[in-house]
């Protein structure tokens, strides 16, 4: 089950706004609220004072708080990796480690007295196994990815893929972190153009970014980056069906009522015995079976990636069955064009599996 999560920089805004914002979030289902400790420039006892009252706040709503930590805050807060006292005092359930203290206090702070879960960066290198072999407690071990302020910097997807799926097969759990595309967002440094964890996601809906990494399917914890997002973002993406993969569609103009319920079906699986040509949902010709499709006359004789296809009255064997197009081939008048999934959406074609469950959506 995926958890989401936001992120709140209090620093630059008001007390009631955060609150707000947090409150509102944990109404909707949101489990984490992810913050940063490497920006502030108060002092420790303003720190504790001001953070203390947001984690009550937090856990009010049911979500934990995890923050974003460095020796440096560490050294500034009193802290060390063998007394984490004064994190627990400000109520943080995690500690997100930007950077190391060494290989002997890397381990030992996962079996800190405080109970705090200790949150590994997952966008760098770490020898996960060998932690694990030297005696760090995997139960109180997670990662989660960077974000990136900076156009263009954010990972690319093969890296993001080898990265997270090393810590996965440890066992790992993981976060990675989504951008809001609300106007006038901000995160703890003065950069103003998204943060997500993959460049890839920068300027898409924050449901497709989020529809995208539950494909993937490598973590478990969904943050947005940035904040405030909208109300609107925040209901979408709570409302955001995750238990298989959904894509939009642009519907085709005088489609028959069969074919439209064909497309919204919501039982559609890639067959087993696929190829890379098509995503094949064969089960619609049982479920709508003896239902006429008539067949529609087009022009454009090949079909392009993205292409949704019904099989019309003309091959009654296989009448009803949908087909999404991955590669460009020649359709015959056999097959009905009903839509196409918007190139953007078209990322998520992909991760559509053999066996696996899709949907289409509006």
């Amino acid at each position: 089950m995926k958890r989401l999560g936001i992120s709140v920089y209090p620093e630059h805004t008001t007390t009631e706004k955060t609150y707000e914002y947090i409150r509102y979030a944990g109404s909707l289902g949101f489990k984490r609220v992810f913050t940063c400790f490497l920006s502030l420039t108060g002092s420790s006892q303003e720190t504790i004072e001001h953070f203390k009252g947001l984690t009550a706040v937090a856990h009010e709503a049911g979500m934990i708080v995890s923050a974003d930590t460095n020796p440096e805050v560490f050294k500034k807060m009193g802290a060390t990796p063998y007394d984490l006292s004064v994190f627990k005092e400000i109520g943080l359930d995690v500690l997100r480690l930007d950077g190391h203290f060494g290989e002997v206090e890397d381990i030992a702070i996962t079996h800190n007295k405080e109970g705090i879960m200790i949150e590994y960066n997952a966008s760098g290198t770490i020898a996960i196994e060998n932690m694990l072999a030297c005696g760090a407690d995997g139960e109180n071990m997670c990662f989660c990815s960077n974000f990136f302020p900076q156009r263009h910097t954010g990972m690319g997807l093969d890296r993001y893929i080898e990265l997270t799926s090393r810590y996965r097969k440890a066992g790992m759990h993981i976060a990675s972190f989504i951008t809001s595309q609300e106007k006038g967002t901000f995160g703890p440094w003065p950069v103003y153009d998204g943060l997500p964890t993959l460049e890839m996601h920068r300027d898409l809906p924050a449901d497709l970014q989020l529809r995208h990494l539950a494909a993937i399917n490598l973590c478990q914890d969904i943050l947005v980056g940035n904040c405030f997002a909208s109300r609107e973002e925040l209901k979408l993406l709570a409302e955001t069906d995750l238990s298989r993969i959904n894509t939009r569609i642009d519907l085709e103009e005088g489609i028959c009522d069969t074919e439209r319920d064909i497309v919204f079906w919501d039982k559609h699986a890639h067959r087993d015995d696929c190829n890379d040509l098509i995503i094949r949902s064969s089960w619609p010709r049982v479920v709508f079976k003896g239902k006429s499709i008539p067949m529609r006359q087009r022009k454009e004789k090949i079909a392009h990636r993205g292409d949704v296809l019904v099989v019309n009255d003309n091959l009654e064997h296989y009448r009803g069955e949908l087909w999404i197009v991955l590669k460009d081939l020649e359709v015959s008048d056999q097959y009905n064009f009903v839509g196409k999934i918007p190139e953007e959406e078209q990322i998520l074609l992909d991760w559509i599996k053999p066996r696996g469950l899709f949907g289409i959506i509006q």
